[in-house]
């Protein structure tokens, strides 16, 4: 607890302090009392009373896992024990089992030690996947051409040069972004904890897929392709036929992605809770498992559970109908089913983009998800600060990494055969391509594990941004020499703005 006072309590957990927003950084820092309700004039939070919000979509949530363990308790048990009959082969899988586990082992270690690496050579990394990004773009300019295919080698020319434009933009704005960089990641690592709870999340999402799987399997057995078969016996068609599978699948796709987004932006706002006790109260967020980080979390499944599923549903629609348009594709490849999947997906982009910095709000003060997003932007619209927030330099570097981390782990997978190690591969199937097999299985490892902590340092590069704006004078008196590194940087990035 800072002398002088006590940070100011959000939602039972202090993550916001007492000190004047209006407090620059050669001042000394002057107190007044936080308002409990609302936000201030230019957008910046303040802290909300404790009681859930938007508790509808929390209830939508509940009720659609009940639904899905229904119906796999009453269509998809059958379905999924007859596919595993008709699925006995005699084969042996593992070798491939424990090989994917090795690599997956690997992946985490190889993500942990990325983790000081970044801390120590940000800029380094930042513009290495930059350039890494660009040379990509062009290697796909140059196959789409050399394979004949001279629409998708203009549209890759076009993507490339707008590429190279972004580029030029933003390279003098990566000494800033390697010091967000760092501080997120400085973060994080004093409160490792959150590494775990990703990690557990990511455990429950494996285990929904499954769920849903079966549901699945046994929907698509019992109801839609029992339909089928009656209007095909009776030698007629069903002019709603179409429509009515293709609302069965509408729901089963909304059902499985609500609750995957649901999972994936609790996630992101437990870290956003975090980043900001660790901001704003450091005695709360300095320890594996800190108060900060499991207040954070508590919140996140109670009181603004119910602001993530709004968010979430709101995206799941989108990705349901994107679905939709995909599977109609491939029956009927119709230029308006094109143009409505593009459409789709911008707005989900936009959605996503509107929940990254709303939910930031949503882990920080506990505000409701409209709320939320409102006072985020308006903050940040104040600040003059709508073209930085744009700018996602940090994420190439996440991309890249994982990349690499994945390319690693396939290398090590081609080392597998069915001779090495003894017994592994014994009666395994596809014995000749035991090793591309394997370092495929690496890849995806690899690539889906990096990706997993890379997610959370990203949520927290965001909080680093909001809070910045936010807080300038307690990251000062929190974190001097972060503090230093970041005002100078800004001010050499962005000389027009103020911090």
């Amino acid at each position: 607890m800072r002398s002088g006072g006590t940070p100011v309590v959000v939602q039972g957990t202090a993550v916001a302090s007492p000190y004047d927003h209006t407090t620059t950084a050669t001042a000394t820092a002057s107190r007044q009392p936080a308002r409990s309700h609302g936000a201030s004039n230019d957008g910046r939070g303040e802290k909300q009373a404790t009681r859930c919000r938007d508790p509808v979509f929390a209830l939508l949530l509940y009720g659609n896992v009940a639904a899905i363990v229904a119906v796999a308790g009453i269509y998809g048990t059958e379905a999924f024990s007859d596919a595993l009959d008709d699925s006995v082969s005699g084969y042996n899988y593992t070798g491939y089992i424990r090989a994917t586990f090795i690599l997956g082992a690997l992946a985490i270690v190889l993500t942990g030690v990325s983790l000081p690496v970044m801390m120590c050579i940000p800029e380094v990394l930042i513009k290495v996947s930059l350039i890494a990004m660009l040379v990509l773009s062009g290697i796909m300019m140059v196959m789409s051409f050399l394979s004949g295919s001279m629409l998708g080698g203009i549209f890759g020319l076009i993507f490339f040069l707008v590429f190279v434009c972004y580029a030029r933009a933003v390279w003098s704005r990566i000494p800033f972004a390697s010091v967000n960089l760092v501080t997120a990641c400085t973060a994080i690592k004093k409160n490792a904890g959150v590494i775990i709870v990703a990690y557990f999340f990511v455990a429950l999402a494996f285990g929904w897929t499954i769920l849903w799987s079966i549901s699945l399997m046994g929907v698509w057995e019992k109801v839609v392709q029992s339909e089928t078969t009656t209007a095909a016996e009776g030698y007629q068609q069903n002019p709603q036929q179409n429509n009515l599978n293709y609302g069965y699948l509408f729901l089963l796709f909304l059902s499985y992605f609500f609750t995957h987004q649901v999972i994936q932006n609790t996630m992101h706002v437990t870290v956003a809770g975090t980043v900001g006790s660790w901001w704003f109260s450091p005695e709360d967020a300095t320890s594996f498992c800190s108060s900060g980080m499991c207040g954070s979390l508590l919140r996140s499944l109670t009181t603004s559970f119910g602001s993530i599923c709004f968010g979430s549903l709101l995206v799941a629609i989108i990705q349901a109908l994107k679905a939709l348009a995909q599977q109609a594709r491939q029956q009927e490849n119709g230029i308006l089913i094109c143009i409505a999947e593009c459409i789709l997906g911008c707005l989900e982009s936009i959605l996503e983009y509107f929940n990254k910095w709303a939910f930031v709000y949503v882990g920080l003060y506990g505000y409701s998800y409209i709320e939320a997003g409102k006072n985020v932007f308006a903050l940040f619209k104040n600040r003059g600060w709508e073209a930085i927030i744009a700018d996602d330099l940090v994420g190439n570097v996440f991309f890249f990494l994982s990349l690499c981390i994945g390319g690693i782990c396939a290398a090590i997978g081609l080392a597998f055969n069915e001779k090495s190690p003894e017994g592994w591969f014994d009666n395994s199937p596809n014995p000749g391509s035991i090793s591309s097999t394997c370092a495929g299985l690496g890849f995806v490892a690899g690539l889906v594990l990096a990706s997993i902590l890379y997610s959370t340092i990203a949520s927290a590069v965001n909080t680093v941004i909001v809070c910045f704006a936010e807080g300038p004078a307690e990251f000062e008196a929190n974190h001097p020499e972060l503090s230093r590194r970041m005002r100078e940087t800004w001010l050499e990035s962005y000389p027009d703005c103020g911090v």
